[in-house]
């Protein structure tokens, strides 16, 4: 998709001026965030710094004490709108005597999933080929949920947040769980879902060199946004600095992969 005709339409994500106490503490102060339509973006920051609770109030999970959130250019969080966007919260604890298979529990995520257990296994799979191609999770249809590793579920719960072909997908810590040799297919199969559906993609995570080679712009919270945007702006000693605080080791990036001149060295 041109980044020219993205610019140009309505922003995916509006927040104005947002404040959020938890216990008595100032979580947000005053946060100021618009993501373009059809981007791939990056929420980086300090454990505690916020990002999570962010999350939250865009998708309406937690009310702020005062500013404005609005979503997909027609206003703040409802049931209706929510059905727009997809999220995979950091982890997700299950007993292990949850019985469902990943077919089954994909069934019952699908929309218009009502009388899914009359159907055969057949019909429900082709209701659910694109979101499970996608994620590559066809072998594990007839595993049960609680039996996965942690990458494998990551990658079934995304395939799920799929399902309602969404306009807005948030991403909170995707790889938890994912072994490190995993993580870099896993980043470049989320990138490769962005591209082909062309949907706004908001993205919380820790690992730099990741968020370097996908995103095209990144927001660093602490409280408040302390910097914004495109990689090799933000990611560089005196910008994560602010993020992070003053111990924090600059990022250095390696040029092992492709990437447009003049990226961000660190110092």
């Amino acid at each position: 998709m041109d980044i020219a005709f993205r610019s140009r339409r309505p922003p995916a994500i509006e927040v104005q001026d947002l404040q959020v106490r938890l216990g008595g503490n100032p979580i947000l102060r005053g946060v100021r965030l618009r993501v373009e339509a059809g981007r791939m973006v990056a929420l980086i920051g300090p454990n505690g710094s916020g990002k999570t609770t962010l999350l939250r109030c865009l998708l309406g999970l937690h009310r702020p004490d005062s500013g404005s959130v609005r979503l997909l250019d027609e206003g703040p969080p409802t049931p209706h709108l929510l059905r727009r966007v997809g999220y995979v919260p950091q982890r997700l604890q299950l007993d292990p005597s949850f019985m469902l298979t990943v077919r089954e529990f994909l069934a019952i995520r699908r929309p218009g999933s009502s009388g899914w257990f009359w159907r055969p296994s057949r019909f429900v799979d082709e209701q659910l080929h694109t979101a499970v191609a996608e994620m590559d999770v066809t072998r594990l249809l007839d595993r049960p949920v609680a039996g996965l590793s942690g990458g494998q579920l990551q990658r079934v719960l995304i395939c799920s947040s799929l399902l309602n072909d969404p306009d807005l997908l948030l991403l909170d810590e995707p790889t938890a769980g994912v072994d490190t040799p995993g993580e870099e297919d896993f980043y470049g199969l989320i990138a490769e879902v962005h591209r082909r559906r062309g949907l706004t993609v908001v993205l919380v995570s820790h690992d730099l060199s990741m968020v370097y080679r996908h995103a095209s712009r990144v927001y660093a919270l602490n409280g408040v946004i302390c910097c914004e945007g495109a990689p090799e702006e933000v990611m560089n000693a005196e910008s994560l600095r602010q993020a992070y605080g003053i111990h924090f080791t600059p990022y250095h990036h390696h040029h092992h992969h492709h990437h447009p001149a003049g990226g961000a060295h660190g110092a």
